[in-house]
């Protein structure tokens, strides 16, 4: 891929642009593969969506003067430098920048200087559904301009029929946050509606999802299909010490037991529910809790919780026949892997978005090896990478 504003050298965030993306994969499979012992592990091709447009969320600085506001970053003196183009991003989030410019200038949002510490608009973050949907999140420096905000907001939308969620964050701070936690929801719809594969998922303003949603849609297809060979065909590899799970569920009528821990908005609790099978999500956010449970799923429940404290307090007698970990970067940390590793549950499926938190995490649980794995591609251009991983308890 070729990108100008990295040629120019105004913008260096995508740090493999220009590598040959048949590199980019072989070298993210390698990093893959050295976080995830065993020679017996079975490697499935690496997943690779598009290389160019993938993004559906941008989170754009905002520089400039009103009457010329940039969107993209700040340079090394803290001017905006305007990405609009920036070719990450899908095509429909770029073709929704210029009406966002001139609503910029036409509410009269002076833009943040960061060395003066002076202005109102912090940052625009618009994340576009797969329908085309749009949500457009503000982030201003105080409420100030928030009946500005909703005076121009028409005229907005009736430039971006596609808008269908509008709000206003306020981060009245100095600090190198994205959002703070105030949020004014300008519209009537709440949620972006993320249409990934059979689910639709309720995207909140202040959840987290993922930005590259093929990617997305492929980790809960692969979560589902492990699911299924544990749960539903009752392989004999996985077995617990009361039998395996097949038995289980037709010797004592139970259903199987299922957590999602770190479940944001369910995408992946909501994609492994099914006939005879019980799911719980958790999650810290009640934002993302409460758009889970939005889904009305049968067999589904959704707690907002810590997830390592929640899982620690529950009692033997409610353990999970499978787990499902999506930790944050930092991993799941020594509580958590080594509650998993005395837990006795007979399989986990770990999905990491940080090859060597997950190595970490994987030496604390010795008792589990890992039987199938699969690198994705969720970030070209940078050397991110999400790894997915079945373990099975040995």
């Amino acid at each position: 891929m070729q990108c100008d504003y990295f040629d120019r050298g105004e913008c260096r965030s995508c740090t493999l642009m220009g590598v040959p993306r048949a590199r980019q994969l072989a070298d993210k499979e390698a990093r893959a593969r050295a976080a995830v012992p065993g020679e017996e592990v079975r490697w499935l091709p690496a997943f690779a969506g598009p290389e160019a447009a993938f993004r559906n969320k941008a989170k754009m600085v905002v520089g400039g003067t009103v009457e010329a506001p940039t969107l993209g970053i700040l340079d090394a003196a803290q001017r905006g430098v305007d990405l609009s183009g920036c070719g990450i991003t899908s095509e429909g989030l770029r073709a929704a920048f210029p009406a966002i410019r001139a609503f910029i200038t036409a509410a009269g949002l002076v833009p943040y200087d960061v060395a003066a510490r002076r202005g109102e608009l912090k940052h625009v973050l618009v994340t576009e559904a797969p329908d085309g949907a749009l949500m457009a999140r503000f982030v201003l420096r105080s409420t100030e301009a928030l009946p500005r905000v909703r005076k121009h907001l028409p005229a907005l939308r009736e430039a971006l029929p596609r808008l269908a969620v509008a709000t206003a964050n306020i981060l009245p701070a100095h600090v190198a946050l994205l959002e703070g936690d105030e949020e004014h929801v300008l519209t009537s719809n709440d949620a972006l509606t993320m249409r990934v594969g059979e689910l639709d998922l309720a995207l909140p303003p202040r959840s987290f999802f993922q930005t590259n949603t093929a990617v997305a849609a492929a980790l809960y297809r692969q979560a589902a299909e492990w699911a299924e060979g544990a749960l539903r065909l009752g392989s004999a590899s996985l077995r617990d010490p009361t039998g395996s799970l097949s038995e289980r569920s037709e010797s004592k009528g139970a259903p199987a037991r299922v957590w999602d821990l770190y479940c944001g908005v369910g995408g992946f609790a909501l994609a492994l529910a099914g006939p005879g099978r019980e799911i719980v999500g958790v999650e810290t956010s009640a934002e993302a809790i409460a758009a889970a449970t939005r889904a009305g799923v049968p067999g589904t429940a959704f707690i907002a919780d810590d997830a390592t404290r929640w899982a620690r307090e529950q009692p033997a007698t409610q353990r999970p026949d499978l787990v499902v970990v999506n930790p944050p970067r930092r991993g799941l940390g020594p509580d958590l892997a080594d509650w998993l590793e005395s837990s006795g549950v007979p399989t986990v499926i770990y999905s990491s978005c940080n090859p060597d938190t997950l190595a970490r995490d994987l030496a604390r649980m010795p008792s589990y090896r890992a039987v199938e794995a699969r690198p994705f591609d969720m970030f070209p251009q940078t050397e991110h990478l999400e790894v997915m991983v079945l373990l099975e308890r040995v």
